[in-house]
């Protein structure tokens, strides 16, 4: 090897008369043994230790550091201390300095006095450390401190003379200070009172309202937990109904009703049904807070407190959908003993419906009954059955009936299933001499309208990205809304465009409404002729 005689002779050469020939550029970096030898005697003279030991003294105390390319103003100087071991003139070039300056240059600044960021070593020692500020409260967040002293304030106004308020006092604190519907007033206030004593103090709303941080909950948060009983996490049908009986007492829309305590429980029973058939998702009966805030409950809430006019308010409330889906369930329990069997159920939309779905949905595999009676299906199973057949747009009606259809619960409908429930169709517009449409017509005529991601298939995800995939179970199962789909009346057509914000349901709401209403007219003015309504049972609408 020739690396040990290299390092030997370099060794033996002393400093003081080592002089060398002059050097190309690039004759150290093509013999690297040399330029390696060359190096390990440059650290071993008296001034390289001299040097190293200056530096590490400057690097302690934080004084600038006078090493070679440190700054503009140094390097001559510096560069005459550093024993050389080249001839002069004969050091390989320095790399062009960037005109933005070197980033060196640029920390340490032009001044000649001690850097502001003191010491390298220093700072590689102690590392920024940045202060992330705390983001969850698991009693929510604590309200700012202009935010609790106003609270404050119009507290005290309200609470006046110290003596607490009583229930029929609190709704102005509802409404001015929490800033919620009026009609939780009741409930807010037994909420708070929870010694029944029927007053609430400044200091027990304070509790409750600031100090428990209730101020800074959005008002989904606020409402669920006004609502939810200690200990549960989510909210049950039972919770609603103290808010609906203040609604009922207090709403100029519903004033008309103080005298039918029967038909207000049918009422606040029917919202709750509407309420949870649209924002209760899991089908549980247990409406969860996320569910809450991403349903549209708040808005109608809010709108329901500034309104009126009950009618108006369409999301949940209406009283004239009530009143159809009220009738419409009378109108097909024919024995009044609340309770609807198969072939009342066959008898809906003047026997629009097949046989072969009438079935599956009193096997209750798209939603089990609550009538707990067998082989019936109760008020609240029609609210839901109802909702789903008039509105095939909505999620929870495209759930409701895929399951229907999805014989094998494997969770796609395939072209048998829909065959199988295709058949009886056909077979329907046979009896009524219309122009039979093949099934294999029909399947193709889906598939462009769906325009499924398998074209052997549909599956649930496939039939919500549609806005047309309710007239796939139209064309199943409901023969006048086929017929009426294949026509297209123009005026139908007309209204949606000028109404585009308006529901399937809202328009199906709004005919039958005013067709039991002429019925109605009519039948007073025949002195009642053709009863429909029992007379224990009968409201003035």
């Amino acid at each position: 090897m020739e690396v040990e005689p290299a390092r030997r002779d370099a060794a033996a050469l002393d400093p003081e008369l080592l002089q060398l020939a002059e050097l190309a550029p690039g004759a150290l970096r093509e013999n690297s043994i040399i330029a390696d030898a060359l190096y390990s005697q440059w650290l071993v003279l008296p001034e390289t230790a001299k040097l190293v030991k200056s530096l590490i003294e400057d690097a302690k105390t934080g004084a600038v550091l006078n090493v070679v390319g440190s700054s503009a103003s140094t390097n001559a100087a510096s560069s005459s201390s550093l024993p050389s071991m080249f001839p002069a003139g004969s050091a390989p070039p320095l790399s062009p300095r960037s005109t933005s300056g070197s980033p060196r240059v640029m920390r340490r600044g032009s001044g000649a006095g001690p850097s502001s960021l003191g010491s390298p070593l220093k700072l590689v020692s102690e590392p920024v450390r940045e202060v992330i500020p705390q983001f969850y409260f698991k009693n929510g967040r604590p309200p700012t401190k202009d935010l609790k002293e106003q609270c404050l304030s119009r507290t005290d106004h309200l609470f006046f003379g110290g003596e607490g308020l009583q229930i029929q006092e609190f709704r102005s604190v509802t409404k001015d200070i929490c800033k919620l519907p009026s009609f939780f007033s009741s409930v807010l206030f037994k909420k708070i009172d929870v010694a029944c004593t029927g007053t609430v103090s400044r200091d027990a709303f304070v509790e409750y309202w600031i100090n428990d941080n209730k101020i800074t909950m959005d008002m989904a948060s606020q409402i669920f937990e006004i609502l939810r009983k200690p200990g549960y996490t989510y909210l049950t049908q039972d919770d609603f109904k103290p808010v609906l009986k203040e609604l009922l007492a207090t709403h100029p829309g519903l004033e008309f009703l103080q005298g039918t305590p029967e038909f207000q429980e049918r009422y606040a029973e029917t919202v709750i049904y509407r309420i949870f058939y649209s924002i209760n998702r899991s089908g549980n009966g247990h409406l969860t807070l996320r569910e809450l805030k991403r349903g549209n409950l708040i808005a109608a809430l809010q709108q329901l407190d500034e309104e009126e006019d009950i009618n108006k308010v369409l999301r949940y409330f209406s009283y004239e959908h009530f009143y159809v889906i009220y009738c419409k369930f009378w109108e097909l329990d024919t024995d009044h003993d609340f309770l609807i069997d198969k072939e009342n159920l066959i008898r809906y939309g003047n026997h629009s419906l097949t046989y072969r779905i009438v079935d599956r949905i009193f096997t209750q595999i798209p939603r089990k009954f609550t009538s707990m009676s067998e082989g019936k299906m109760g008020y609240e199973d029609f609210v839901y059955f109802i909702l789903s057949e008039e509105d095939k747009s909505s999620e929870p009606s495209l759930e409701y009936w895929f399951k229907c259809i999805d014989l094998d619960g494997n969770g796609i409908l395939t072209s048998n299933e829909m065959q199988f429930f295709y058949e009886e169709q056909l077979h329907r517009m046979e009896c009524m001499a219309q122009e039979p449409v093949l099934f294999e017509d029909i399947l193709c005529q889906m598939i462009d309208m769906i325009g499924p991601e398998n074209e052997s298939y549909f599956t649930l995800r496939d039939l919500k990205r549609c806005k047309l995939s309710g007239n796939i179970f139209n064309i199943l199962f409901n023969l006048n809304k086929f017929m009426a789909f294949e026509t297209r009346d123009p005026f139908l057509i007309r209204q949606e465009r000028e109404n585009p914000t308006l529901t399937e349901w809202d328009r199906f709401a709004h005919r039958e409404y005013i067709r039991l209403s002429m019925e109605e007219d009519g039948e007073d003015a025949s002195n009642g002729s053709g009863d429909v309504w029992d007379e224990s049972l009968e409201a003035p609408f």
